[in-house]
């Protein structure tokens, strides 16, 4: 029998306990959970993605899980911005690595996304840190998991992942007394940054992100010791049998950027672990509920 790792659980991925069915029925199949639902860079779609805003929202439609991505600034501090320059996500210029703390929290973090209007009432929507996401998180009302992701390559090397690492010692959250209970997840598309922390803190699940199948069903994973391998649902799709490749060397599945009713579908009858997506609220309905006729997204 291939056993599925206790941070997913509980999760059918062997073959023949997989079924095909229709999400218009709201019970998944029997011993198959569905798929747990993490918001990409927050609730993306309708705020600011990486503020607390976005954050809120998505813990409020009951997301299991938030991603962010993590940068350092030139001062050392860890700050959820996905790009490499400011352009695209705020009001200024430059890059994240070249500026300070309290220079990047002077730009407007939200001004570009379409919520954001003069009559809106959205929250906060400055830059966010990865010590505030935390916080928010490990303060919530019931358990969340915080996926962190570290960006590569960067000028600070693998000074990201020990200022991650000491982040999460000062939480308590570095060392669980198992994968299951850990309220945090590493992943990177860099190896080396994987490898990193499973050495560190050999407890802490991570994921290895990749484009190819034969990146991430080869021995990359294995080489790392990663506990999870991440797909896009674009190679997921073409390559379904990696679901069952990862299950069968002990990993969970874990895909990016599932939007749309049919791809929620897709990963929910191939035995998918966590789906992250833009839209989490949409995403716990449609796997709550399913949906029929049009809105599917």
């Amino acid at each position: 029998m291939v056993m599925t790792p206790t941070w997913c659980r509980p999760l059918s991925l062997g073959i023949g306990n997989r079924q095909r069915r229709s999400m218009s029925s709201a019970a998944a199949p029997h011993g198959q959970h569905p798929p747990f639902v993490v918001a990409h860079r927050g609730a993306s779609a309708d705020r600011p993605e990486h503020t607390l805003a976005a954050y809120q929202l998505a813990l409020e439609e009951g997301a299991d899980g938030v991603e962010c991505d993590v940068r350092l600034t030139l001062d050392g501090h860890l700050v959820c911005v996905h790009d490499r320059r400011v352009e695209r996500t705020s009001t200024g210029t430059g890059l994240v690595s070249d500026m300070t703390l309290a220079e990047l929290k002077q730009f407007d973090w939200g001004a570009w996304h379409t919520s954001c209007r003069p009559e809106s009432n959205l929250g906060h929507t400055g830059l966010l840190t990865l010590d505030e996401l935390l916080r928010l998180v490990l303060d919530w009302s019931r358990p969340v998991k915080v996926f962190i992701e570290t960006k590569h390559p960067v000028r600070y090397g693998a000074l990201v992942e020990s200022k991650v690492l000491a982040l999460l010692h000062r939480y308590g959250i570095a060392s669980p007394a198992s994968a299951d209970l850990s309220r945090a997840v590493v992943m990177s598309f860099s190896a080396a940054a994987v490898w990193r922390i499973r050495r560190a803190a050999p407890m802490l699940p991570t994921v290895l992100l990749g484009e190819t199948s034969r990146y991430l069903g080869g021995g990359a994973a294995t080489t790392v010791g990663a506990t999870a391998v991440g797909p896009s649902i674009a190679t997921l799709r073409e390559h379904p049998d990696l679901v069952d490749r990862a299950a069968a060397q002990g990993r969970a599945m874990y895909c990016w950027t599932v939007d749309h009713y049919e791809d929620v579908e897709f990963c929910r009858d191939i035995g998918v672990g966590w789906i992250a997506t833009n839209h989490p609220g949409r995403t716990k309905a449609w796997l709550r509920n399913g949906v029929t006729g049009p809105g599917k997204g």
